[in-house]
């Protein structure tokens, strides 16, 4: 069981607490943060846009990576998600542990 951490990105305006307790309560993560007041500057069709987001820092593990881009992507806001997986060079012990009963109960 390797623990992971997945970006992802949602409108400043869009409710990200409904899907994150949804990943949560499916198993599919351990944990979500939820990080409002972000704002983000990026290149879209074509033009430099600038507008606010919330970040979504989602804790899982690799044997569910899978479930969790498929739920993720299903139910996300944008045309184009934002979905990056950060593998963790080191993890304390205990807070990994956590991380794999959470998503696999």
């Amino acid at each position: 069981m390797t623990p992971l951490l997945v970006l992802t990105t949602v409108g400043a305006d869009y409710d990200a607490v409904p899907l994150a307790r949804d990943l949560v309560a499916a198993h599919l993560a351990a944990c979500v943060n939820v990080l409002p007041g972000v704002e983000s500057i990026y290149w879209w069709e074509k033009q430099v846009v600038q507008e606010g987001e919330k970040v979504l820092l989602i804790k899982t593990t690799d044997e569910r990576l899978h479930e969790l881009q498929t739920a993720l992507l299903a139910r996300h806001p944008y045309d184009v998600p934002e979905f990056v997986v950060i593998r963790p060079e080191q993890v304390e012990a205990r807070y990994a542990a956590w991380i794999g009963d959470a998503v696999s109960s």
